[in-house]
């Protein structure tokens, strides 16, 4: 396989990905166009397209790449079927990440995400069975409710004190 064209491909998709992040901070997303990337790019549309079907799959290529870093992680913990409810890791990679965060959240893919990894056996512990969903999804919504306020004020609290926040929260529990 040709070294030099993937690497100036992946370059290419770099760019293309982080101008269009940059895009999403002023405009909402049927406001951008594939000229305005390449435009910026300073690359040929024929490059957006042989990477892209168009701006929405973009959008969706920038969320995986997202979901792919967060489950990174906590890949130790999925491999090895353990929840550490380490919260504190997730917090500090949102501060380090928050430009991705904050395009995450305005593209609505929040509304999307599943608890994969939800600790179920904590969960029977301290909820009824049949009431767990339920808490899962107040659980899922609260915490993102949290993370978007917390983006929205600039990320002035340190990552320890959110996390202090939700174990408050959860007195223990989570």
């Amino acid at each position: 396989m040709n070294t030099k064209n993937n690497r100036r491909r992946r370059a290419s998709i770099e760019r293309i990905e982080k101008v269009f992040i940059e895009l999403l901070q002023t405009k909402e997303l049927q406001e951008i166009t594939v000229s305005d990337i390449c435009k910026l790019c300073e690359l040929n549309r024929s490059t957006f397209y042989a990477n892209f079907i168009d701006i929405y799959d973009l959008a969706d290529k920038v969320r995986e790449h997202l979901e792919e870093e967060v489950d990174r992680l906590y890949e130790a913990e999925k491999t090895q079927g353990f929840n550490s409810n380490d919260y504190l890791r997730l917090f500090r990679h949102i501060k380090d990440n928050q430009l991705f965060y904050r395009t995450y959240f305005k593209l609505g893919y929040d509304n999307q995400f599943k608890l994969e990894y939800y600790d179920i056996h904590q969960a029977q512990r301290d909820f009824d069975d049949k009431h767990i969903a339920y808490h899962a999804e107040f659980f899922r919504c609260g915490f993102n409710a949290i993370v978007k306020m917390w983006l929205a004020g600039g990320c002035k609290e340190t990552p320890e004190e959110m996390d202090g926040m939700i174990r408050s929260e959860y007195k223990g529990r989570g």
